[in-house]
């Protein structure tokens, strides 16, 4: 059981690590891509395509950092206070991937192009 605990306690945080890899990894990205838009786009919307490419990556960033949080409280710290923090991390984040997707889309998640007026 301790071995079982420590291989998925040490994935989630490889999976906490991948997550944030790729939020810095996509701002890096972004901010290269947006270097190279200047020269044939105007100002507004390179600002516009970097503020949607960085939060394109923090919401994938954000989903693995849930999905290691989630491992690591299921298989690890198996205590209310634990679960507690995890829903209290997972609300948060949740969140923030919505209002990110309403950024990036300009319209909620649950609402389909066809629901669009």
């Amino acid at each position: 059981m301790v071995l079982f605990r420590e291989v998925f306690g040490t994935a989630g945080y490889l999976i906490e690590a991948i997550g944030a890899t790729i939020i810095v990894g996509g701002i890096i990205l972004s901010s290269i891509w947006s270097v190279r838009r200047l020269s044939r786009l105007p100002t507004l919307d390179v600002y516009q395509q970097f503020r949607q490419d960085i939060a394109r990556s923090i919401i994938l960033g954000l989903e693995f950092l849930i999905a290691g949080d989630i491992i690591r409280t299921v298989t690890v710290d198996q205590t209310l206070t634990g679960a507690a923090v995890l829903a209290l991390i997972v609300l948060i984040r949740v969140t923030l991937s919505i209002t990110l997707h309403f950024e990036i889309e300009g319209r909620w998640p649950w609402r389909g192009p066809a629901q669009e007026k």
